[in-house]
């Protein structure tokens, strides 16, 4: 038997999801309050920008919160004097201490990108890209205290190919989590009664991207630095370091039959096609790169120009720290 309308909070902050924010505007239920993190300043000018569900719920009209934090009392009433019989979260960024978790009648749902117990954590969507995965999903969850730990109410499964990056990725995981949300929110009972708990031992975490991974280490196999730079675009976006100058790799393919004795990060041919460098094990080739105060171009529009800088035999740097 289906739910009739519930009285729902939301909590999120990125276009992944403000994307579940707009379906559940247009659903049937109805939203009493959405909570995203506080304005931060963006772009050259530095000013401070709204969160892109922040920019949704002000256009619906929606009452709209920005705690720095929900550890306090002031806070927590005020997310309860709302009454809520469900919170979605997606993406907020903020920790939900226990006394939020048990606010609403139904509890917190959250919407992971992931196919949980695998990649908990801050960025499922690269890390599963990273790792060499063949599919990854979305995984409803009633919230508990842990991080990502919660029984799962429902899953969708999305296939990542040899050429998916983590934009493509996100736009997928995006189009599966709100239908699903829409589905669990339709027999939210029937579904909490079969709740599943997850395997803790098959966990993985997957930790925050941070800036220095981006830096290419030649000496990788090319299949570890193949999957980096897609599971890396669009951000922070893969790096490496030629005569003195930070060249960006928005992408790049690895080539399993070109073989070579030169050391890594050599550049061991040159034409339209791309630049193909030497790696640990065997060679990569890059494909759309970009040259500092550049934009992103195709290696044959770049060349064009710029030829004699990815000379044969020439050799980017090495990071200083291995990235195995």
């Amino acid at each position: 038997m289906a739910n009739d309308s519930l009285r729902l909070l939301f909590a999120g902050t990125p276009p992944f999801a403000a994307l579940h924010l707009k379906a559940l505007i247009e659903s049937e239920h109805q939203l009493t309050g959405v909570y995203t993190q506080p304005d931060r300043p963006a772009g050259r000018g530095r000013k401070l920008q709204a969160s892109p569900v922040k920019q949704l719920a002000d256009q619906a009209g929606l009452p709209v919160f920005q705690p720095a934090s929900l550890r306090n009392e002031d806070a927590q009433q005020q997310l309860a004097a709302l009454q809520a019989d469900v919170m979605i979260v997606v993406a907020y960024g903020l920790i939900l201490p226990q006394p939020v978790l048990d606010t609403p009648r139904l509890g917190c749902l959250n919407v992971h990108g992931s196919l949980l117990p695998r990649w908990r954590g801050a960025a499922p969507i690269q890390r599963a890209i990273e790792a060499g995965d063949a599919a990854t999903g979305i995984t409803i969850m009633q919230m508990d205290a842990g991080l990502d730990t919660g029984a799962m109410l429902a899953t969708a499964t999305c296939p990542i190919t040899a050429q998916t990056n983590a934009s493509e990725l996100h736009d997928a995981l995006a189009a599966l989590g709100p239908p699903l949300l829409l589905k669990v929110l339709g027999s939210l009972a029937e579904r909490q009664h079969e709740r599943q708990a997850q395997d803790d031992a098959l966990a993985t975490y997957a930790h925050k991207i941070g800036k220095p991974e981006a830096e290419i280490d030649w000496r990788c196999s090319a299949t570890v630095l193949d999957r980096r730079i897609r599971a890396f675009n669009p951000f922070p976006i893969c790096f490496s370091v030629l005569d003195g100058q930070r060249i960006r790799v928005w992408h790049a393919s690895e080539q399993p039959h070109a073989a070579t004795d030169k050391p890594p990060g050599t550049i061991v041919q040159t034409d339209d096609k791309g630049i193909v460098v030497s790696c640990g094990e065997r060679a990569l080739r890059v494909e759309v790169l970009q040259l500092e105060g550049g934009r992103a171009l195709p290696a044959k529009d770049l060349l064009s120009a710029h030829r004699a800088k990815f000379a044969p035999g020439k050799r980017f740097d090495l990071p200083a720290t291995s990235h195995n």
